[in-house]
């Protein structure tokens, strides 16, 4: 029974270990429409509400989703999308963060890990993240699925990009960004 036990066990972390590893296109494709929403965020421990159409009004979104504050990815991903603010705004863009994690919990995450330079969101029930195909469920656990957006101002998916590992979610979500602006100033 041990041995069938760890058996499982190891094949469980090689084939997570498998999938963080390798990059594949998150489900909704370019050109696709962007399901609205309307969520909780939080933006250096002050709560808002967040509503997708209201901030494509003023330019691309770029909308990612993490699996959950406070681990090594995802706090890496926020130090990364937080030293690349400035480049985003130059382009225009608005950056927002999405997870399952409760609003309290953001609220330090924003201040700590995001260095209260762009929001994140709650998605307690996964409602966006199922409505953008960023689901990652292991056993009864649910979590949102490393997958970054670039939604452009008419609300279609420009870019789109799932990969549990968090080094090029920053980096490509800016080169879609200059591209998207390259193809508007045609």
């Amino acid at each position: 029974m041990l041995s069938r036990t760890l058996s499982f066990v190891f094949v469980s972390v090689a084939v997570w270990g498998a999938l963080a590893s390798a990059p594949v296109l998150a489900a909704l494709k370019p050109g696709s429409t962007a399901p609205p929403f309307t969520t909780q965020a939080t933006l250096g421990g002050k709560e808002f509400s967040f509503d997708l159409a209201s901030a494509l009004a003023k330019g691309p979104v770029v909308l990612y989703f993490y699996p959950a504050a406070f681990t090594s990815g995802c706090t890496l991903e926020a130090h990364e999308f937080a030293e690349a603010t400035d480049e985003y705004r130059k382009l225009g863009a608005t950056v927002i963060g999405v997870s399952g994690d409760p609003i309290a919990t953001l609220d330090k995450f924003s201040v700590s890990e995001c260095r209260s330079k762009f929001p994140v969101a709650s998605d307690g029930d996964h409602a966006i993240s199922r409505a953008y195909d960023a689901v990652l469920g292991m056993g009864p656990v649910t979590y949102s699925d490393r997958t970054s957006y670039v939604i452009a101002r008419d609300g279609k998916i420009a870019y789109a990009y799932r990969s549990l590992d968090p080094e090029k979610h920053v980096a490509n979500t800016l080169a879609a960004l200059r591209a998207l602006a390259a193809t508007s100033e045609r």
